[in-house]
């Protein structure tokens, strides 16, 4: 083996980021990195537009809630995955491999285990999802963002955070380089990396209600920019690469409940209504990771069939008045930059034995 790391994971990117916030620290220890994703996801344009990692693919098999015939032919579409898997991992010989999960993530994962290769996973939900829960059997750690997580699912996951890397700007600075000129408080409004078209839909109806009171920022996700609407106290964004300086200039926001973005909304203090993906569209993570972030009074929650304006009005006026204690809550909970304690146990791994 030579000093190679192998990164996967894919489906969305939030099981990329993780990959891409790391490439720095990376690249201190290892002579080459390579990325193995699928064929048709997210993960190959983000890696070739954010990263110089090498990209291979692989064909992938996606686990599909709504069509269960489909998964019937699971076992045979997940043989050749892992085959090809195992003929990438044999060709670059890598010291380690690291799975942000996902659906691509698991191929490589048991294609590493049978080549005898150390494999970290990252699980970034508190309830771990389906594919490091296959994954688990065969990884050597797996590190988690929350605390509970690593808690509930034995001695193999370590509580590490994600990478976080945060600006340095001042509020005033993130403005003016966002070209914002206002004294009103900053609202972001993001429904992830491919926006959320009834979080959308939601905000452009009630838009100048809103920004009676706020500024507002809003990540539409690509495709999905309206034109119809010209409101000096508003900002329309498809997709930002970067979202530090939109963090740095924000006080409040509403979002979606995946847990990178709860991970940088809260790591950078901004008081949050997280409106999660309804379980019927997704395995009910989202959900849970908001209903405990309300619990520990880290945020507030709304679920989408009960989303109206006078709620989130005032959600808003409820996290104004209590901002010192949900602020000092979030100190408390810890959630920091965890590059240093992922890159830890990537070395400590490195070229042990299973």
């Amino acid at each position: 083996m030579n000093n190679t790391i192998i990164l996967t994971g894919g489906g969305t990117a939030g099981h990329v980021t993780v990959n891409i916030n790391l490439q720095y620290e990376l690249k201190k220890h290892f002579s080459k990195i390579i990325y193995i994703g699928s064929k048709n996801g997210i993960e190959q344009k983000l890696i070739k537009s954010n990263t110089d990692y090498d990209f291979y693919e692989i064909p992938t098999v996606k686990f599909e809630r709504k069509k269960l015939l489909k998964n019937l032919l699971i076992p045979f579409k997940l043989r050749k995955s892992i085959n090809e898997a195992k003929n990438l991992l044999k060709k670059f010989k890598p010291s380690i491999v690291f799975s942000k999960g996902g659906y691509v993530g698991l191929p490589v994962v048991i294609a590493a285990k049978k080549l005898n290769i150390p494999v970290v996973c990252h699980e970034s939900d508190i309830t771990m999802g389906l594919a490091n829960r296959l994954a688990k059997k065969y990884a050597n750690i797996i590190c988690t963002n929350f605390k509970i997580t690593a808690e509930k699912n034995g001695k193999k996951c370590i509580h590490t955070s994600m990478p976080i890397p945060l600006s340095n700007l001042t509020k005033e600075e993130a403005k003016l380089k966002l070209n914002i000129k206002t004294n009103k408080k900053i609202l972001l409004v993001t429904g992830g990396s491919l926006g959320a078209k009834s979080l959308n839909e939601f905000i452009f109806k009630n838009i100048n209600e809103l920004t009676k009171k706020y500024y507002i920022i809003h990540l539409v996700g690509k495709n999905n920019f309206n034109k119809k609407i010209k409101n000096e106290n508003y900002k329309q964004i498809e997709f930002s690469n970067d979202m530090w300086t939109i963090y740095k200039a924000c006080d409040y926001a509403i979002s979606r409940a995946g847990a990178n973005t709860i991970i940088e909304l809260l790591s950078n203090k901004i008081l949050t209504i997280f409106i999660p993906l309804p379980a019927k569209v997704s395995r009910g993570d989202q959900i849970e990771n908001a209903k405990f972030l309300e619990q520990k009074n880290l945020a507030k929650m709304i679920l989408q069939e009960d989303l109206t304006i006078e709620k989130v009005q005032n959600l808003l006026i409820y996290l104004e008045n209590n901002s010192k204690n949900i602020k000092n809550n979030i100190k408390n909970a810890n959630f920091e930059d965890g590059t240093k304690n992922i890159i830890n146990i990537i070395l400590k791994q490195k070229n042990t034995l299973n």
